[in-house]
């Protein structure tokens, strides 16, 4: 048997897979996140601790027998985040996460010195780990000082799972410290943010060993020895579980955030077209993406104004795809990354009339967010990427009004894998199963079948993209504002 452990915003999820990749269970431990001033995004580390309990609690209750005979886990985890230990692995204040802007001036800073796109191919954006540090130095001195230890979210479950301090490349490409091309921490951007390798975990590949299962933990679950593998940032991870490791497969994610991800057999770093080049959780493979900081989140925030459930606001709209209305919906709530890096942006909606009612603020919210990723393709495509289709995962694909938006808007079939959870956590329990048995990954991290395709509406697509043209100009008009 073989453990996922997903690390996400809203919860732990763990997931139960045999040798042969099925899937015995799963279970869920709630976190919340603190926002004490606008744009600001914490959770307390300890809270992960108590999550994961509850979370594989839940699977031994159910599943005892099964969970005594896991021989590996593997971790998957929300980026970015900045986790900050002194010398003795004592947390020194909440962690920062990869939605909190605040560091969006530090960003600038660190983006301004030519050396940080250039070493790890990416923009330097607020919610990476690096401008939290500088933030932290320059508002929080004497908590800085104290700094033994950075580690991303994941990372501090593995640190407590195993005791042992290491990261894996695909997350730690998300820290605007890695030379991505060498996959190594680059001394030069650390010192730049008065730090050093000292402070940062060491370096594995997501299919490594990195670690075991500590005696005590293992006892309380009712296991015997268990390999900890490297694991991945939660994206690569669901490319994990999705079977896009190989060049030209992707898929567009409709979770909190939204992500449009490809795989790539080499590295493709373009930093001004603001889709990230990381390090995927395999070995001499990479990826790109681009990302929007609120997909399902600006459906989960109109559900909470309107006082009607998601499901609900959905149902309104309908299955069959409308023409747009004319209002449009900028889901810039925590600001936005790809295309704009634009940390202090808010979003908005546009064209609002007498006749707009809740229907129609739904179908924009949705459109919106179809329109942010579009942002995305066209990004890839100035990336030297061109995707022919996608697979959809994430919450927001249970929507199949949404995906024929999204498959108009960006003029390709979307695909809807065969009934599972293929997932983050599926992905980490992958990983968890290589670096125990030293499998093939390419024959470990294969796709699902297709249940269905969502075409595009061709009849729709010259609206859609009129509607597009109006979306993007009204960012510029929004950020003079």
């Amino acid at each position: 048997m073989y453990l996922g452990l997903d690390l996400g915003t809203s919860g732990v999820k763990a997931m139960l897979i045999d040798a042969d990749q099925q899937v015995i269970g799963s279970a869920h431990g709630a976190l919340t996140v603190s926002r004490p001033h606008s744009g600001w995004s914490e959770q307390d580390p300890a809270d992960w601790i108590r999550a994961t309990v509850d979370a594989v609690n839940g699977l031994k209750a159910q599943f005892a027998r099964e969970l005594a005979a896991v021989k590996g886990i593997g971790l998957s985890g929300q980026m970015h985040g900045a986790t900050l230990l002194d010398a003795s692995d004592r947390v020194l204040r909440p962690a920062i996460l990869w939605n909190d802007t605040r560091s969006y001036r530090e960003a600038a800073a660190l983006d301004a010195d030519p050396r940080f796109r250039a070493i790890t191919g990416n923009i330097v954006f607020p919610g990476f780990t690096a401008p939290k540090l500088v933030w932290v130095k320059n508002n929080e001195p004497d908590l800085f000082r104290q700094v033994a230890k950075v580690l991303l979210p994941k990372d501090y479950l593995r640190l407590w799972l195993t005791g042992e301090a290491l990261s894996d490349l695909s997350d730690s490409a998300g820290t605007a410290w890695l030379d991505t091309g060498k996959r190594a921490w680059s001394s030069e951007l650390l010192a730049a943010t008065s730090l050093d390798e000292h402070h940062m975990p060491g370096l594995v590949e997501g299919t490594e060993q990195a670690g075991r299962l500590r005696p005590e933990l293992a006892s309380d679950w009712g296991m015997g020895e268990v390999v900890v593998a490297g694991g991945a940032g939660d994206n690569a991870a669901s490319a994990c579980g999705m079977g896009t490791v190989q060049e030209g497969s992707a898929f567009v994610s409709l979770g909190t955030s939204g992500v449009l991800f490809a795989a790539n057999g080499s590295y493709l770093p373009k930093p001004d077209s603001a889709v990230h080049a990381f390090c995927h959780a395999l070995p001499g493979t990479w990826h790109q993406m681009g990302v929007i900081l609120s997909a399902t989140d600006a459906l989960n925030w109109f559900s909470g104004v309107s006082g009607k459930t998601a499901a609900e606001l959905t149902e309104e709209v309908g299955e069959a795809l409308r023409a747009p209305s004319g209002v449009t919906f900028l889901p810039y709530l925590s600001g936005e990354r790809t295309p704009h890096n634009d940390a202090a942006i808010r979003g908005a909606f546009i064209g609002l009339g007498h006749e707009s009612g809740r229907d129609v603020l739904t179908q924009a919210v949705l459109e919106g967010v179809a329109f942010a990723i579009r942002d995305s393709l066209e990004a890839l495509k100035a990336a030297g990427t061109t995707l022919s289709r996608v697979t959809a995962i994430g919450g927001g694909s249970r929507s199949r009004y949404w995906l024929s938006a999204i498959a108009t808007t960006l003029g390709i079939p979307v695909d809807i894998p065969a009934d599972g959870d293929y997932g983050a956590a599926f992905g980490a329990a992958r990983l968890g199963l290589i670096a125990e048995t030293g499998a093939d990954p390419l024959s470990i991290c294969t796709a699902p079948p297709t249940r269905t395709v969502v075409e595009p509406v061709a009849a729709l697509t010259p609206v859609y993209e009129e509607a597009y043209r109006r979306y993007r100009a009204l960012y510029p008009a929004l950020k003079a504002l």
